[in-house]
């Protein structure tokens, strides 16, 4: 984007045609609030983080990551060794992200038995 577009461009997450509802979307993924809340501990291997999310498949964290990475709230260092050793840790922006949804999610956890008593169809 030039620097005229970009002075014109207004991001509106309402508008369909706006990009910051693709990355909406790779944060609020439910993998993607969870490796950023996992992540907010400091830099973690695959493995690790795979052990920590709960229900995850290798393939859908592997994409996730991958997502976060394209968007720069991760960085991803592979070591050349055998076995691949990959690590990954939050970038500056990714911290600030990460801590935005972790509150998030803190709310709902802290409102857990109002939420579920709303979904209770009453008898």
């Amino acid at each position: 984007m030039s620097d005229t577009a970009q002075k014109d461009f207004a991001p509106d997450v309402l508008n369909d045609k706006c990009p910051s509802r693709r990355v909406l979307n790779h944060v609020t993924s439910r993998w993607g609030v969870l490796a950023l809340i996992v992540l907010q501990d400091g830099t973690q291997r695959f493995s690790a983080l795979r052990r920590r999310i709960g229900g995850v498949s290798e393939r859908m964290l592997a994409q996730t990551l991958r997502l976060l990475e394209e968007d720069g709230f991760i960085l991803r260092r592979a070591y050349p060794v055998v076995p691949p050793h990959v690590e990954y840790e939050l970038t500056p922006l990714g911290r600030e992200v990460a801590q935005k949804v972790h509150a998030l999610a803190q709310c709902i956890e802290g409102n857990l038995p109002t939420i579920l008593r709303s979904q209770t169809p009453p008898n």
